[in-house]
């Protein structure tokens, strides 16, 4: 049951989102596994339904074996790079509910982008800051329209989420947020 619309030209907005962070930092992962093409998979399922391919089976399998190459993954950084992958595929079946867990699937590959950029910093938290600053300068008006539709998400204790909560803070706080490319 839905808690309200969430078509497919809005999953796509998402699904861009998350994959353009994921492929940012799919070469962290590719350093670290250089044999393992499970991350790529996922981001080439995720990039397919932007471009205009149905939903399928092939985001749901792809995302699932990310996640799995994350939980091999040798590192933290290279953790969070798979991660970010199998969620950039499992966007596209994002839930029209209500639920602030939704949000982590919608702004978790970003967060992953700047944990990463921090942790490969030697653990600054500056670094970390503005990495999520630079997220919101990246962030589409249409992405924020959908993160909206969402209860804002719990702070917690981790790194993590405390970097997923400022980024949610900021890009509710801005609606003008304006994307330009690097």
């Amino acid at each position: 049951m839905a808690d309200f619309e969430l078509t497919d030209d809005d999953l796509r907005v998402v699904v861009r989102y998350a994959t353009e962070w994921a492929a940012e930092v799919l070469p962290v992962f590719e350093r670290a596994l250089p044999g393992d093409e499970r991350p790529r998979a996922a981001i080439e399922a995720a990039r397919q339904f932007v471009g205009g391919a149905q939903r399928s089976a092939l985001q749901r399998t792809t995302a699932f074996a990310a996640h799995r190459a994350a939980k091999d993954a040798p590192s933290e950084v290279a953790r969070l790079a798979a991660q970010a992958a199998g969620d950039a595929a499992a966007a596209a079946y994002l839930h029209p509910i209500a639920k602030a867990h939704q949000v982590g699937h919608i702004l978790r590959a970003p967060t992953n982008r700047a944990l990463i950029a921090e942790l490969e910093s030697g653990n600054d938290p500056g670094v970390g800051d503005e990495a999520i600053e630079a997220v919101c300068r990246r962030t589409q008006p249409e992405l924020v329209d959908v993160l909206c539709r969402y209860p804002e998400p719990r702070g917690g204790a981790s790194r993590s989420t405390h970097l997923m909560a400022d980024l949610d803070r900021r890009l509710r706080a801005s609606r003008r947020t304006t994307w330009t490319p690097d």
